[in-house]
């Protein structure tokens, strides 16, 4: 298994509801990155569209209903051949349609051509009203090691999918995230990100939106933030975090990982068996108490 990973994440600015726009854009970040040797690109939350909810139609008319793909569809398709060109993995986000419903979906293309999406399985406020609820982790195969994927909510409030995925042996995780100026949202991502870094050592990568959509100010913030080599807490790899000065300037973030620092910085040995096979981790209880909350 490889340990270091050239990874890049996009501060990305939409044009609300202009999809041939926005993907010229996603293609064009792909092909830099591309020829600066990345391994993996990821952009945010519903960067094909924009994230602003349609406030002017209801139901089917709604702009992600209307400009909703399939995955595998037309978009997705042409970023395949990016990818397989230069060998890389590429992760968006995008509304996706499949048997008449629409997923808030993060659309997963690999450097083989195999493409396929996660599917945002919490939905916060307004997203409801042109989203379904997925309902399935979604971990990447890669010579790197399994690569986790939420989006956004999911990742900020349920550290369950976080740990899931550790637990799965992922040192790394994607939050395809559009996190606006509002003190909810952009605290949960500058609390939280640091937060589960350190407690799972893992390695969060997120990248969200950047600048005005259709009425929403993003903050950007699109890093990589892991375990701190003092042992002791995490830090920023790549990028700046929610909130550091320029971290709202459009544009890619690039640098290199060694993921398998996830395992060299902690103390803290969560999900490392002992002689008897057992963890400090308690799966089967947790399992059992949270049927106790239903």
């Amino acid at each position: 298994m490889k340990d270091v990973i050239n990874l890049a994440v996009v501060n990305f600015t939409c044009v609300w509801g202009n999809k041939a726009a926005n993907l010229h854009r996603i293609k064009e970040y792909t092909i830099a990155a591309g020829k600066r040797g990345m391994d993996m690109i990821v952009f945010p939350e519903t960067a094909l569209t924009g994230y602003d909810n349609d406030l002017d139609h209801q139901g089917q008319e709604k702009m992600h209903c209307q400009l909703a793909e399939t995955i595998p569809g037309d978009s997705t398709e042409k970023m395949t051949k990016v990818a397989k060109k230069y060998g890389m993995y590429v992760v968006f986000g995008m509304p996706e349609c499949k048997d008449g419903k629409v997923y808030n979906s993060a659309a997963i293309i690999e450097p083989s051509g195999k493409i396929y999406s996660y599917r945002k399985i919490h939905l916060p406020f307004d997203e409801k009203e042109w989203a379904v609820n997925g309902n399935q982790p979604v971990l990447i195969q890669t010579p790197f090691g399994p690569v986790g994927v939420s989006i956004c909510y999911d990742t900020y409030c349920f550290p369950e999918l976080i740990r899931y995925y550790r637990a799965k042996g992922a040192r790394l995780c994607l939050n395809v995230t559009a996190c606006p100026d509002v003190p909810c949202t952009a605290g949960a991502a500058k609390l939280t990100i640091p937060a589960y870094a350190y407690i799972n050592y893992v390695f969060i990568a997120s990248a969200n939106l950047c600048g005005y959509d259709k009425r929403s100010r993003f903050i950007g913030g699109s890093s990589v933030v892991g375990p701190a080599y003092t042992k002791g807490g995490a830090i920023s790899y790549i990028g700046k975090t929610f909130g550091q000065a320029g971290s709202d300037t459009p544009g890619m973030m690039c640098g290199s990982i060694d993921l398998s620092l996830a395992d060299q910085y902690t103390d803290i040995p969560i999900f490392r068996k002992d002689a008897k096979g057992q963890c400090d981790w308690r799966n089967d209880l947790y399992a059992d108490l949270y049927k106790k909350c239903q």
